[in-house]
């Protein structure tokens, strides 16, 4: 069995429609010590009634919000620290994917796209459990008895299933590509309190309490699998802290009902003549005969069955008799063919209590540390005149954080520029993109320094040797060939204090000294690859270390690293100011410099010297709780390198370079500071 996870902080989207509900309900009652966030458009399928027994729970927050818009998801998952994701937002009913398909293509793929991109972006999620259906594996044989496994191929055959078979492999895609945990799950049909009465059995038994009719699409010979709405929280509770990351599981049911018995047994709950109760309408444009899963591999992680088929139609039955008007005037959605209700932009009205710190105002009025301040005086991009001439980068590190940056700061300075897209260790691709572009300068942002930290390369050596070591010598070579010069962002975390460099000294590591620390594999791989390249003679090696820019909201941010943490060290460290010494590094690469620079600010400042000085200019309210290096070292998988740079080298070729702590001011905390002021004042 897998290790249990136990999540911190989890966002839920679309917990107001049905089977969301119920997993949150569930969560909130089970464990208090969760904080749980709602994500929710509130679309005519959700009712913040759903979510009642959570509302007033203190560990809960609900947020009135599309997943499609990237702003907010990323805003909530860094405001609110999110670690893990459950994933239920999606347009569900099929007869509506006939008439409206693009509506879930917007939502079910490309509301999912967005919500994975700002997971790979923020680079703190730890599980993303990603909701899908059963119908992704298309219509089974009649006669088959051993049903699909999670291994089956995909076969969509309606709108809905084909978006949601789009939504899986997108979540494969950034899984394997990026890393993300995710964890997937194919679910049979559910049934129970809750539910909006466009599906079958709330349908039925609307339809039923009037006396009318219960339409059945085609003949009714179709067979489905109906599980109990808490059987299937109970899944998603066992997959949440059992589960295994980057693997499927199916939640379901063996045993089967024909949509025409299910029609009968309601009949008879009801004392209606099924002869005389019982309509036959025109099929859907395609209806899938049979759905059928093998769900061995979710038992072996100790989930079972616990509701009867019998029992969960009498607990359902009884809640729509005692709830009919739950969801206000539905006639709409009892039609045989109900193609009501999926307008863009229509959703139901916030008609109920919710949080009210809802991050819709960050949408609004966020204007803060929207990126990089840049000193210069260049014309905008768009201008011809203003282009560098003879000047064009190649830059690799696309998706980093220094390599966005850059391409930033050549969009203002007019530098053209082009990204590569090149696996660095793929020497035909590397030779390929040089041949097309024809840069003048190659700049190395790419490399691995972990996800969401250093921790991640401890585990994943082989993939961190590749890109680190590997990559960084195969592009240096192919520039080398080429005779062109590549500067390349190293890291200065391969020093550690020693009796040569005590703490607090002031005596600093210098250039032409050799790495002593290789306490964090990350920290290895960035030495050995440092001292293969000074074989090169066409490189210029610039050691970073903890770099900060104005942009306090990105999540590699130093400054924004340390304030999400619930408690730091305090230790004096070299630092690199990325909006005063990036622009260095374009100015180094006009001068054709080569070898080893320390690329860090002069000076030292302490975690709890930058925390003060966020506390003064950022956040009054600010407070953190530091513990030693001891103590950190039991929460962390690799330790940390903590060191002085020289950096009179840089001083003597930049003498307007400020030290760490006066650049910290002035292109850090004071622009926030008058962005804050600005955002106030509005």
């Amino acid at each position: 069995m897998a290790t249990t996870y136990k999540p911190k902080n989890i966002l839920i989207t679309g917990a107001a429609g049905f089977i969301a509900s119920h997993v949150c309900n569930r969560l909130i009652r089970n464990y208090p010590d969760y904080k749980i966030v709602v994500v929710d458009k509130l679309d005519y399928c959700s009712n913040l009634k759903n979510i009642l027994p959570s509302i007033s729970s203190q560990n809960f927050k609900f947020i009135k919000g599309d997943i499609a818009t990237a702003d907010l998801v990323n805003y909530v998952l860094l405001s609110e620290s999110i670690d893990t994701i459950m994933h239920f937002a999606a347009q569900t009913h099929v007869d509506n994917s006939f008439g409206n398909s693009f509506e879930f293509t917007k939502n079910n793929i490309y509301g999912t796209h967005v919500l994975l991109e700002a997971c790979k972006v923020t680079g703190q999620i730890k599980r993303f459990i990603h909701v899908s259906t059963d119908e992704v594996y298309g219509e089974t044989d009649e006669d088959a008895v051993m049903g699909n496994i999670e291994a089956s191929q995909l076969l969509p055959t309606n709108p809905y299933s084909a978006t949601k078979a789009g939504a899986e492999m997108l979540v494969m895609a950034y899984g394997r590509s990026y890393g993300l945990p995710v964890i997937t799950t194919r679910g049979n049909n559910v049934y129970g309190p809750n539910q909006f009465p466009e599906k079958l059995i709330p349908k039925f038994i609307l339809l039923a309490m009037k006396g009318q009719p219960l339409p059945i699409h085609g003949d009714g010979s179709n067979v489905r699998s109906y599980l109990y709405c808490e059987d299937v929280a109970e899944a998603f509770e066992t997959i949440l802290h059992r589960g295994e990351v980057g693997h499927v599981y199916n939640i379901g049911t063996q045993k089967e009902r024909r949509v025409i018995d299910v029609a009968k047994e309601i009949c008879q709950l009801f004392s209606l003549n099924p002869e005389t109760h019982i309509k036959y309408v025109e099929n859907r444009p395609f209806n899938d005969q049979r759905y059928f899963l093998d769900v061995q591999k979710l038992k072996s992680l100790g989930w079972f069955e616990r509701t009867s088929w019998e029992e969960g139609l009498k607990k359902t039955t009884e809640w729509y008799v005692n709830n009919s008007d739950w969801w206000g005037d539905v006639s709409g959605a009892l039609l045989p063919h109900p193609k009501m209700l999926m307008v863009p932009g229509i959703g139901r009205k916030c008609d109920g209590p919710h949080n009210r710190n809802s991050a819709s105002t960050f949408v609004a009025n966020n204007s803060i540390a929207s990126g990089m301040v840049i000193r210069s005086p260049r014309s905008p991009k768009n201008n011809p005149s203003t282009q560098k001439r003879g000047l064009k980068f190649l830059i690799y590190g696309r998706t980093g954080y220094l390599g966005g940056l850059l391409g930033q700061l050549c969009e203002k300075q007019g530098i053209p520029f082009v990204y590569g897209k090149g696996r660095l260790e793929e020497r035909s691709q590397l030779l390929q993109e040089i041949h097309t572009v024809k840069p003048t300068h190659v700049f190395n942002a790419a490399g691995l320094t972990g996800r969401p930290n250093a921790d991640w390369c401890e585990s994943h050596k082989v993939e961190t040797i590749r890109t680190n070591v590997v990559g960084t010598l195969n592009l240096a070579d192919v520039c080398r060939e080429h005779g062109l010069l590549m500067i390349n962002y190293g890291s200065g975390c391969i020093f550690e204090f020693d009796a040569e460099h005590p703490m607090g000294s002031g005596i600093g590591f210098k250039e032409e000294e050799k790495p002593n620390y290789t306490g964090s594999f990350y920290s290895k791989s960035k030495a050995v690859a440092e001292d293969l390249l000074n074989e090169y003679d066409n490189v210029c090696t610039l050691r970073a270390r903890m770099p900060i820019s104005s942009n306090l909201s990105h999540p590699r941010n130093f400054v924004r690293k340390i304030t999400q943490y619930e408690k730091v060290v305090d230790i004096p460290n070299s630092m690199t100011v990325l909006d005063e010494l990036l622009p260095m590094s374009i100015e180094l690469a006009k001068r054709n410099r080569r070898g080893i620079w320390n690329f860090t600010n002069p000076g030292v400042v302490s975690h709890n010297e930058v925390l003060e000085l966020y506390k003064n200019y950022i956040d009054p309210n600010f407070k953190w709780v530091n513990f030693t290096l001891e103590e950190q070292a039991k929460v962390l998988v690799a330790p940390r390198s903590n060191n002085e740079m020289d950096a009179s080298k840089l001083k003597k070729e930049f003498p307007e370079l400020l030290s760490i702590k006066d650049s910290l001011i002035k292109y850090i905390f004071e622009p926030n500071k008058k962005s804050i002021a600005g955002a106030v004042s509005k």
